[in-house]
């Protein structure tokens, strides 16, 4: 059959693309390998066409990419738009090309286009990536009044070439007037900016915190035909917070177009009011948060070495009061208890904020919300923030606490006041909870005293969005601190009207909006699966490299989901469960006269290369997954418990079962 030269190049590309997509140049290159190690003797180095042919077939590869073809070029618009139903084992990751957005005549919209960028210098070294190669990539965040987008992931490179749009809905607040359409003269009043976070992402899938830069979106209004185009130049974050990371262009259009533009004395005169009287508050708290300090300090001269903590500096290195890092935060119907909101905050990952040089010092660094959310990962002030929030979101009296762990290490964790009296720490790294009991030391020696299980030392000062207080007890040791907060001759409290000047939300445009939290965007059946065969594949590479043959056990690998579950169940409720039924299925499953050996673990990422090698670390994991003997049998089960923000947590169980002969 014989295709004239414009279909066969079509038919060329159609088939090109599907092979870097299914990225079978990479599987080829595996599959060659193999069968070098595996079948050539070593006096026969030729390896034939026929040969290699063989192996993809025998491999299912060939297979696989014929039924992915696709010869079909007149497809209609649902299909172009409907994302492909994922299979257990490959899953098309391609966002659905969208073509039109419905848009509601009578709101107004703000169009925001991002056309690229530029001067990105640090990737000036960067090389072209190769079709099919996985490369690090840059994506932008965007929030803007209780509204997220998402850029698509772009190559990291000195020009990124970031092409997208986002529709932002510019509503009011008072109640009522929500369904009018906004005009110039209300849209000037809306001081909320657009907060961007530029994020990259590198090949293992670590992320990092480029930028983080609010945008003055207003400027638009005093702009001809509703259009205007803005350069920003994007600074880096912690210590790098004066150095220019790289520039985006940006277009901001008005739909529908305004009727009315305003002149650009009266926007700027707008800003200027704006900045003064943000200036003007701050300049004042600053003045009562020394005073306040003073009088601290003539409570007793040792104060100056406790933690109490008034200001801190976020990822621009601004110093902003800590109560405005803290809201209360509702996460609608993505967590149903503190508890699991608890578990939430616990399996996003921690890392310090990075310090350039040694000394051992650490980089102060409280992230904003959104930089955090947006990474992944963040200090513990940042889970505790989040935690806090979260907690008086679901209507408790949270604090963050701060203060020292053993050895003096500065930390931060929650803590809630029961209407009882009944004081709750939060660790929000784990999510465990430890109960407060206070040690009197005025008890005679024969009084017993409550052992603390939890890890504090020291504590300092604790506050949230409307309070601020400061140990000012004899000992700042948690074990015999006393939380009677109404008392002043124990906690020396801020002045409400104060904090409330500077950290409740709009009364200063320095203080960011909150986002919402975002649903997981991780299927969790098809995660597990594809983790679960990533492992059998390593466990067996490993096990042939020491000259072991592999037999997995399919039933009981199933058998152990119910421990999975359990194990996750009881880190978000602290309630154990359904462990009987599980012991029961595994003696069922494993005959008198053998062995079976498990090993559970937990991990907060999705890499099952990574997470392997971990698992090589413990000894108890090695000895199963070597395990040497008569009639042995492995299984492994991957469970993925997905959370908001496409957090999750990763239970893994390794377990074999063999003939015991001794």
């Amino acid at each position: 059959m014989s295709l004239p030269p414009e279909k066969a190049s079509e038919l060329k590309q159609i088939i090109h693309q599907q092979l870097v997509k299914m990225d079978v140049h990479g599987r080829i290159r595996e599959v060659l390998a193999e069968t070098i190690r595996e079948e050539l003797a070593p006096e026969h180095q030729q390896l034939s066409t026929e040969d290699l042919i063989k192996a993809l077939r025998q491999r299912g590869i060939i297979d696989d990419v014929m039924k992915e073809l696709k010869f079909v070029t007149d497809v209609n618009e649902k299909e172009r738009t409907s994302a492909p139903k994922p299979s257990t084992h490959f899953v098309d990751r391609e966002p659905p090309v969208l073509q039109k957005t419905n848009i509601d005549p009578t709101r107004r919209y703000l169009y925001l286009q991002v056309l690229g960028g530029k001067a990105f210098l640090e990737h000036l070294q960067e090389p072209e990536p190769l079709p099919g190669q996985i490369c690090s990539t840059f994506t932008l965040c965007l929030h803007f009044r209780n509204q997220r987008f998402r850029s698509k992931p772009v190559p990291c490179a000195c020009e990124p070439d970031f092409r997208d749009g986002f529709l932002l809905e510019v509503h009011k607040d008072s109640l009522g007037d929500g369904s009018k359409m906004v005009d110039a003269t209300t849209m000037l009043s809306i001081c909320d900016p657009v907060h961007m976070v530029l994020i990259k992402t590198d090949t293992f899938g670590e992320t990092t915190l480029v930028a983080s830069y609010f945008l003055e979106w207003r400027s638009v209004l005093a702009a001809e035909n509703g259009i205007t185009n803005v350069a920003v130049e994007l600074l880096g974050v912690g210590t790098e917070s004066k150095v220019s990371v790289g520039i985006l262009n940006i277009r901001l259009e008005m739909y529908p177009q305004l009727n009315k533009t305003l002149s650009p004395e009266i926007t700027n005169t707008q800003f200027a009011l704006e900045r003064q009287k943000t200036a003007e508050k701050e300049r004042l708290f600053l003045v009562y948060a020394k005073q306040w300090w003073r009088e601290y300090l003539q409570i007793r001269p040792t104060h100056n070495v406790r933690l109490v903590k008034i200001f801190a500096q976020d990822e621009n290195g601004v110093n902003r009061p800590v109560c405005s890092y803290i809201r209360p935060l509702r996460a609608g119907r993505l967590l149903d208890t503190p508890r699991q909101a608890a578990r939430f905050v616990s399996v996003l990952g921690y890392e310090r904020a990075p310090v350039i040089g040694g000394g051992g010092g650490k980089q102060e660094q409280w992230c904003t919300l959104l930089a955090f959310l947006c990474r992944n990962k963040g200090d513990c002030e940042d889970h505790a923030n989040l935690l806090c929030s979260l907690l008086l979101g679901f209507g408790l009296e949270a604090f963050v606490c701060v203060g020292t762990k053993a050895k003096g290490v500065p930390h931060t964790w929650v803590m809630t006041c029961g209407t009882d009296g009944t004081i709750t720490f939060w660790e929000s790294l784990t999510g465990h909870r430890y109960i407060h009991r206070p040690i009197n030391p005025d008890d005679p020696p024969l009084v017993e005293q409550p052992k603390p299980l939890y890890p504090y030392r020291t504590i300092g000062c604790i506050f949230n969005h409307q309070k601020f207080l400061g140990n000012c007890q004899p000992s700042d040791a948690v074990e015999v601190c006393v939380f009677h907060l109404h008392d002043e001759s124990k906690w020396k409290p801020m002045s409400g009207e104060a904090i409330k000047s500077v950290c409740s939300p709009g009364t200063t445009s320095s203080v960011p909006p909150f986002p919402p939290l975002c649903a997981s965007t991780i299927d969790a059946a098809v995660t597990s699966n594809e983790i679960e065969l990533q492992l059998r594949i390593l466990v067996s590479e490993h096990r042939k490299d020491l000259g072991l043959s592999t037999v997995w056990d399919d039933h009981l690998s199933y058998l152990l989901s119910p421990a999975l579950a359990a194990y996750e169940l009881e880190r978000t409720t602290s309630i154990s469960a359904g462990n009987e039924e599980f012991q029961d299925a595994v003696r069922r499953a494993v005959p008198d006269g053998h062995t079976f050996k498990g090993f559970p673990i937990h991990f907060v990422y999705r890499n099952a290369r990574r997470a392997f090698a971990t698992c090589l670390r413990s000894p108890f994991c090695e000895e199963i997954i070597c395990c040497r003997g008569d009639q042995v049998r492995l299984a492994v089960r991957v469970r993925v418990f997905t959370y908001p923000e496409s957090a999750c947590a990763v239970w893994i169980m390794f377990a074999c079962k063999y003939r015991s002969v001794l």
